[in-house]
Protein backbone atom coordinates (compact mmCIF):
# COMPACT_ATOMS: atom_id res chain seq x y z
CA UNK A 1 0.00 0.00 0.00
CA UNK A 2 2.92 1.98 0.62
CA UNK A 3 4.28 1.74 -2.68
CA UNK A 4 0.70 2.34 -4.52
CA UNK A 5 0.54 5.75 -1.99
CA UNK A 6 4.09 7.01 -3.30
CA UNK A 7 3.76 6.05 -7.53
CA UNK A 8 0.35 7.92 -6.49
CA UNK A 9 2.22 10.91 -5.95
CA UNK A 10 5.14 10.35 -8.60
CA UNK A 11 2.31 10.22 -11.24
CA UNK A 12 1.74 13.52 -10.26
CA UNK A 13 -1.71 12.58 -8.80
CA UNK A 14 -1.29 15.60 -6.45
CA UNK A 15 -0.82 19.60 -7.78
CA UNK A 16 1.45 21.80 -6.42
CA UNK A 17 0.56 24.96 -5.56
CA UNK A 18 2.57 28.73 -6.31
CA UNK A 19 6.12 27.99 -4.70
CA UNK A 20 7.85 31.26 -3.28
CA UNK A 21 11.38 31.94 -5.06
CA UNK A 22 14.64 31.94 -2.82
CA UNK A 23 17.91 33.38 -4.57
CA UNK A 24 19.17 29.36 -3.93
CA UNK A 25 16.26 28.44 -5.96
CA UNK A 26 12.95 26.86 -5.56
CA UNK A 27 11.57 26.99 -1.91
CA UNK A 28 8.42 26.82 -0.12
CA UNK A 29 7.79 28.79 3.23
CA UNK A 30 5.05 27.86 5.48
CA UNK A 31 3.62 28.76 8.83
CA UNK A 32 4.40 26.39 11.64
CA UNK A 33 2.42 26.75 15.11
CA UNK A 34 1.05 24.23 17.98
CA UNK A 35 -0.60 24.57 21.13
CA UNK A 36 -3.13 27.38 20.60
CA UNK A 37 -5.11 28.76 21.00
CA UNK A 38 -4.45 27.82 24.37
CA UNK A 39 -7.69 28.94 26.09
CA UNK A 40 -10.27 31.76 26.26
CA UNK A 41 -7.95 34.65 25.85
CA UNK A 42 -5.67 33.08 23.31
CA UNK A 43 -8.98 32.35 21.50
CA UNK A 44 -9.72 36.33 21.23
CA UNK A 45 -5.85 37.39 20.04
CA UNK A 46 -6.11 34.47 17.53
CA UNK A 47 -7.20 36.47 14.56
CA UNK A 48 -4.21 38.98 15.34
CA UNK A 49 -2.27 35.60 14.04
CA UNK A 50 -4.31 34.66 11.24
CA UNK A 51 -3.81 38.30 9.76
CA UNK A 52 -0.66 38.25 10.35
CA UNK A 53 0.12 35.05 8.68
CA UNK A 54 -1.82 36.14 6.21
CA UNK A 55 -0.26 39.12 5.21
CA UNK A 56 2.91 37.31 4.27
CA UNK A 57 2.94 36.79 0.89
CA UNK A 58 5.80 33.78 0.97
CA UNK A 59 3.52 31.83 2.92
CA UNK A 60 1.78 29.05 1.47
CA UNK A 61 0.31 26.86 4.11
CA UNK A 62 -0.17 26.81 7.38
CA UNK A 63 0.87 23.50 9.92
CA UNK A 64 -0.62 23.06 13.33
CA UNK A 65 0.90 21.20 15.75
CA UNK A 66 -1.88 19.80 17.87
CA UNK A 67 -3.84 20.89 20.92
CA UNK A 68 -6.59 23.62 19.58
CA UNK A 69 -7.13 24.13 23.40
CA UNK A 70 -6.35 23.81 26.68
CA UNK A 71 -6.31 20.73 28.69
CA UNK A 72 -9.40 22.22 31.11
CA UNK A 73 -11.56 23.46 28.46
CA UNK A 74 -14.47 22.03 27.17
CA UNK A 75 -14.54 19.51 24.64
CA UNK A 76 -17.85 19.89 23.43
CA UNK A 77 -19.29 20.44 20.27
CA UNK A 78 -19.65 24.95 20.12
CA UNK A 79 -16.17 24.56 20.69
CA UNK A 80 -15.20 22.48 18.11
CA UNK A 81 -17.35 24.47 15.45
CA UNK A 82 -16.22 27.83 16.44
CA UNK A 83 -12.58 26.36 16.27
CA UNK A 84 -13.02 25.50 12.77
CA UNK A 85 -14.37 28.21 11.57
CA UNK A 86 -11.57 30.19 12.98
CA UNK A 87 -8.79 28.21 11.40
CA UNK A 88 -11.19 28.57 8.47
CA UNK A 89 -10.01 32.07 8.26
CA UNK A 90 -6.81 30.93 6.98
CA UNK A 91 -6.27 32.12 3.56
CA UNK A 92 -3.54 29.19 2.53
CA UNK A 93 -4.60 25.36 3.35
CA UNK A 94 -4.60 24.70 7.02
CA UNK A 95 -3.22 20.95 7.79
CA UNK A 96 -3.84 20.06 11.58
CA UNK A 97 -3.14 16.89 13.46
CA UNK A 98 -4.76 16.14 16.32
CA UNK A 99 -3.75 17.29 19.95
CA UNK A 100 -4.45 15.48 23.25
CA UNK A 101 -6.59 18.13 24.95
CA UNK A 102 -8.31 18.02 21.83
CA UNK A 103 -10.02 14.28 22.49
CA UNK A 104 -7.49 12.13 24.56
CA UNK A 105 -7.44 14.07 27.57
CA UNK A 106 -11.44 14.85 27.44
CA UNK A 107 -12.55 12.31 29.81
CA UNK A 108 -11.05 15.61 32.32
CA UNK A 109 -13.94 16.24 34.36
CA UNK A 110 -13.27 19.97 33.54
CA UNK A 111 -13.42 19.20 30.06
CA UNK A 112 -16.97 17.82 30.38
CA UNK A 113 -15.85 14.22 31.16
CA UNK A 114 -16.49 12.65 27.71
CA UNK A 115 -15.83 8.98 26.33
CA UNK A 116 -12.49 9.77 24.48
CA UNK A 117 -13.16 8.06 21.06
CA UNK A 118 -16.33 9.74 21.04
CA UNK A 119 -14.83 12.71 20.90
CA UNK A 120 -12.33 11.68 18.48
CA UNK A 121 -14.88 11.17 16.35
CA UNK A 122 -16.49 14.47 16.88
CA UNK A 123 -13.26 15.84 15.85
CA UNK A 124 -12.82 14.20 12.56
CA UNK A 125 -16.35 14.98 11.37
CA UNK A 126 -15.62 18.26 12.13
CA UNK A 127 -12.12 19.81 11.44
CA UNK A 128 -11.63 16.45 8.58
CA UNK A 129 -15.12 16.96 6.97
CA UNK A 130 -13.56 16.18 3.04
CA UNK A 131 -10.67 13.27 3.26
CA UNK A 132 -8.39 14.17 0.89
CA UNK A 133 -8.95 18.28 1.16
CA UNK A 134 -7.46 20.76 3.28
CA UNK A 135 -9.59 22.97 5.67
CA UNK A 136 -8.61 26.73 4.68
CA UNK A 137 -10.30 29.45 2.31
CA UNK A 138 -7.81 28.42 -0.06
CA UNK A 139 -8.25 24.23 -0.17
CA UNK A 140 -5.86 22.18 -1.22
CA UNK A 141 -5.83 18.31 -2.00
CA UNK A 142 -4.18 15.62 0.33
CA UNK A 143 -3.58 12.26 0.14
CA UNK A 144 -5.09 10.58 2.57
CA UNK A 145 -4.53 7.42 4.94
CA UNK A 146 -7.87 6.52 4.92
CA UNK A 147 -8.07 5.46 1.15
CA UNK A 148 -6.01 2.35 2.52
CA UNK A 149 -8.57 -0.08 3.94
CA UNK A 150 -6.96 -1.26 6.58
CA UNK A 151 -6.80 2.38 8.21
CA UNK A 152 -10.03 3.82 7.05
CA UNK A 153 -10.42 5.99 9.96
CA UNK A 154 -7.36 8.28 10.27
CA UNK A 155 -8.57 10.50 7.06
CA UNK A 156 -6.37 13.00 9.71
CA UNK A 157 -3.41 10.96 8.69
CA UNK A 158 -2.24 13.04 5.11
CA UNK A 159 0.52 13.49 2.95
CA UNK A 160 1.45 15.78 0.49
CA UNK A 161 4.38 17.22 -1.68
CA UNK A 162 6.04 20.62 -2.52
CA UNK A 163 8.99 21.31 -3.97
CA UNK A 164 10.04 17.21 -4.21
CA UNK A 165 10.10 17.90 -0.33
CA UNK A 166 7.63 15.18 1.20
CA UNK A 167 5.16 16.46 4.16
CA UNK A 168 3.35 13.61 6.50
CA UNK A 169 0.92 14.63 9.24
CA UNK A 170 0.52 11.49 11.35
CA UNK A 171 -1.48 11.18 14.65
CA UNK A 172 0.89 10.76 17.52
CA UNK A 173 -0.45 12.55 20.75
CA UNK A 174 0.66 13.62 24.16
CA UNK A 175 -0.46 11.94 27.19
CA UNK A 176 1.38 8.68 26.37
CA UNK A 177 -0.06 8.39 22.90
CA UNK A 178 -3.19 7.39 25.11
CA UNK A 179 -1.87 4.98 27.32
CA UNK A 180 -2.66 7.18 30.26
CA UNK A 181 -6.03 6.26 32.38
CA UNK A 182 -8.96 7.95 30.90
CA UNK A 183 -9.31 8.63 34.93
CA UNK A 184 -11.55 11.24 35.43
CA UNK A 185 -14.41 9.41 33.39
CA UNK A 186 -17.87 8.53 35.39
CA UNK A 187 -16.67 4.82 36.40
CA UNK A 188 -13.46 5.40 36.40
CA UNK A 189 -10.94 4.40 33.51
CA UNK A 190 -11.81 1.95 30.29
CA UNK A 191 -8.66 0.41 30.06
CA UNK A 192 -9.74 -2.08 27.02
CA UNK A 193 -11.04 -0.19 24.71
CA UNK A 194 -8.59 2.65 25.45
CA UNK A 195 -5.78 0.13 24.75
CA UNK A 196 -7.71 -0.85 21.41
CA UNK A 197 -7.35 3.00 20.67
CA UNK A 198 -3.95 2.90 20.88
CA UNK A 199 -3.15 -0.20 19.28
CA UNK A 200 -4.97 0.52 15.85
CA UNK A 201 -3.89 4.07 15.55
CA UNK A 202 0.12 3.38 16.47
CA UNK A 203 -0.50 0.72 13.98
CA UNK A 204 -1.64 3.36 11.17
CA UNK A 205 1.11 5.82 12.79
CA UNK A 206 3.57 3.57 11.95
CA UNK A 207 2.52 2.34 8.45
CA UNK A 208 1.97 6.10 7.68
CA UNK A 209 5.72 6.96 8.36
CA UNK A 210 6.39 4.06 5.83
CA UNK A 211 4.94 5.71 3.09
CA UNK A 212 6.34 8.86 4.10
CA UNK A 213 9.69 7.60 3.49
CA UNK A 214 8.57 5.58 0.15
CA UNK A 215 7.68 8.13 -1.01
CA UNK A 216 10.53 10.38 -0.31
CA UNK A 217 12.80 7.08 -2.00
CA UNK A 218 10.56 6.87 -5.14
CA UNK A 219 10.60 10.22 -5.88
CA UNK A 220 14.16 11.19 -4.29
CA UNK A 221 12.80 13.69 -2.77
CA UNK A 222 15.74 16.27 -1.55
CA UNK A 223 14.45 16.38 2.44
CA UNK A 224 11.05 14.78 4.56
CA UNK A 225 9.21 16.41 6.99
CA UNK A 226 6.93 14.68 10.11
CA UNK A 227 4.50 16.66 11.85
CA UNK A 228 2.99 15.50 14.87
CA UNK A 229 1.99 16.47 18.15
CA UNK A 230 3.96 14.83 20.75
CA UNK A 231 7.59 14.11 20.40
CA UNK A 232 8.11 10.36 20.10
CA UNK A 233 10.13 9.68 23.87
CA UNK A 234 11.05 6.54 25.35
CA UNK A 235 8.11 5.64 27.27
CA UNK A 236 5.57 2.48 26.30
CA UNK A 237 3.33 5.10 24.29
CA UNK A 238 5.89 6.32 21.87
CA UNK A 239 8.22 3.31 21.65
CA UNK A 240 7.92 1.55 18.40
CA UNK A 241 7.10 5.13 16.70
CA UNK A 242 10.45 6.63 17.92
CA UNK A 243 12.18 3.31 16.83
CA UNK A 244 10.40 3.57 13.44
CA UNK A 245 11.21 7.16 12.84
CA UNK A 246 14.75 6.60 13.44
CA UNK A 247 15.66 3.63 11.47
CA UNK A 248 13.97 5.41 8.65
CA UNK A 249 15.26 8.64 8.87
CA UNK A 250 18.89 7.08 9.13
CA UNK A 251 18.33 4.99 6.08
CA UNK A 252 17.09 8.01 4.06
CA UNK A 253 20.16 9.50 4.74
CA UNK A 254 18.70 13.33 3.79
CA UNK A 255 17.38 15.67 5.80
CA UNK A 256 14.76 15.11 7.89
CA UNK A 257 12.78 17.83 10.22
CA UNK A 258 10.78 16.09 13.13
CA UNK A 259 8.03 18.95 14.14
CA UNK A 260 6.05 18.69 16.96
CA UNK A 261 4.01 20.50 19.72
CA UNK A 262 3.09 19.75 23.16
CA UNK A 263 5.82 20.99 25.55
CA UNK A 264 5.31 24.72 24.98
CA UNK A 265 8.96 25.60 24.26
CA UNK A 266 10.43 26.65 20.83
CA UNK A 267 13.41 23.86 20.38
CA UNK A 268 15.99 23.16 18.47
CA UNK A 269 17.67 19.61 18.85
CA UNK A 270 19.99 18.63 15.74
CA UNK A 271 21.19 14.81 15.35
CA UNK A 272 18.18 14.16 17.23
CA UNK A 273 18.47 10.78 18.83
CA UNK A 274 22.26 10.14 17.34
CA UNK A 275 21.10 10.54 13.87
CA UNK A 276 22.74 13.63 11.70
CA UNK A 277 20.61 14.33 9.06
CA UNK A 278 17.50 14.17 11.56
CA UNK A 279 16.57 17.04 13.33
CA UNK A 280 13.91 17.88 16.26
CA UNK A 281 11.78 20.77 16.03
CA UNK A 282 9.08 21.87 18.43
CA UNK A 283 7.15 25.15 17.34
CA UNK A 284 6.00 27.94 20.17
CA UNK A 285 2.94 26.88 22.56
CA UNK A 286 0.49 28.41 25.02
CA UNK A 287 0.83 31.48 22.69
CA UNK A 288 -1.01 33.25 20.62
CA UNK A 289 1.19 36.10 19.21
CA UNK A 290 4.58 33.54 17.92
CA UNK A 291 4.89 31.16 15.30
CA UNK A 292 7.26 29.91 13.19
CA UNK A 293 8.25 30.83 9.26
CA UNK A 294 9.67 27.56 7.88
CA UNK A 295 11.05 27.03 4.73
CA UNK A 296 11.59 24.34 2.79
CA UNK A 297 14.37 25.01 -0.08
CA UNK A 298 15.64 21.64 -2.13
CA UNK A 299 19.04 23.34 -3.27
CA UNK A 300 20.23 24.58 0.24
CA UNK A 301 22.16 23.10 3.18
CA UNK A 302 19.62 21.13 5.09
CA UNK A 303 17.05 21.89 3.20
CA UNK A 304 14.92 23.21 6.21
CA UNK A 305 15.40 26.74 7.58
CA UNK A 306 13.52 29.31 9.94
CA UNK A 307 12.24 31.98 11.86
CA UNK A 308 10.78 32.90 14.63
CA UNK A 309 8.10 35.64 14.36
CA UNK A 310 5.88 37.65 16.83
CA UNK A 311 2.60 38.98 15.60
CA UNK A 312 2.36 42.36 15.13
CA UNK A 313 -1.17 42.70 13.77
CA UNK A 314 -3.77 44.10 15.87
Amino acid sequence: MAAVMAASLAAGVLPSIAEAQTGRGPAVTFALLGDTPYGDAQRAEFPALVKDVNTDRNVRFVLHAGDIKDGSSTCDDARFADLAELFGTFDDPFVLTPGDNDWTDCHRTTAGGYLPTERLDALRRVFFPIPGRTPGRHSMPVLTQAVDRRHRDYRENVLFTRERVVFAAVHVVGSDNDLAPWAQLPGGDRPEPRKAEFEAREAAALDWIDTAFATARLTRAPGVLLLMQAEPVETPGFTKIRKRVIDRARAYGKPVLLVHGDEHVYEVEPSYAGVPNLTRLETYGSTATQWLRVTAAPKAPGVFSWEPQTVTSR
